[in-house]
């Protein structure tokens, strides 16, 4: 065991790999023979993390998940910021800059109106469970908007922690549910080429629920996606503690 724990402490990302890679092929196996394609293989193996990140918690009591674990320690390197940053990078070096050009206007419209729409719904909820002060109902709207944005906006705002891990709860929520549904539901709502994929980006936000979901339902359509998503976060970090607080102020 000791010689075990010594060549995972050296090859924890090596593991990593093996691990993701045995799920995502297990989840493909799953889809064709059992689902009959019915459901993506991606789509399943994202699920299958997701389940296994939470009974890994449960188990450790940590916070990373199945990463707390020992002996998987490696997957929360191969699942960290860096290789997400690196892989949106990457695949954003696969559009086209004249697709992106043809839908400039349709991504632009499409970011003005998620940011605005989520970050009314997010203040309606916490209206809804008695939150009053502005502070609070722009990092809770901001949340709503990613779980990046929100966290950005409380620290701006001077909001209290709870209210910022509440804005964090919200914005992770998102993720997971753009994550599962775009493939379930991409050919019903017409997800199916560049242009929609840049709107479906600047609509929903959350760059790795997109990316993921995009991944998932069509590769080719992740940089497009990643793209109008990237922006809007960056969108919302600007908006959220600024314009949209000045007006909470007003309104209430």
């Amino acid at each position: 065991m000791e010689i075990f724990n010594n060549f995972i402490d050296k090859n924890g990302l090596v593991v990593g790999f093996l691990v993701i890679g045995i799920i995502a092929f297990l989840s493909e196996v799953f889809s064709k023979k059992v689902l009959r394609g019915y459901l993506p293989g991606s789509a399943i193996a994202i699920l299958a993390g997701l389940i296994l990140a939470y009974f890994g918690g449960v188990f450790t009591g940590g916070e990373k998940g199945l990463a707390d674990i020992v002996v998987f320690k490696g997957v929360g390197t191969f699942g960290g910021s860096m290789f997400r940053d690196f892989t949106i990078v990457a695949t954003a070096m696969g559009a086209s800059y004249l697709t992106m050009k043809k839908a400039g206007w349709l991504g632009l419209v499409s970011l003005l109106f998620g940011i605005v729409f989520f970050f009314v719904f997010g203040v309606a909820l916490a209206l809804i469970w008695g939150v009053r002060d502005a502070a609070s109902l722009c990092t809770i709207g901001a949340g709503s908007c990613t779980y990046i944005v929100g966290p950005v906006t409380g620290a701006a705002l001077g909001a209290s922690s709870d209210i910022i891990a509440l804005s964090i709860a919200i914005g992770v929520l998102k993720a997971i549910l753009v994550t599962i549904l775009t493939p379930l539901l991409a050919k019903r709502v017409g997800l199916t080429n560049p242009a929609a994929a840049m709107a479906f980006g600047g609509l929903m936000g959350t760059n790795s629920g997109v990316s993921a979901g995009l991944a998932a339902t069509d590769p080719a359509l992740v940089p497009y996606g990643a793209v109008t998503a990237t922006f809007y976060t960056g969108l919302g970090c600007l908006l959220c503690p600024s314009l949209f607080y000045l007006m909470l102020g007003w309104v209430l």
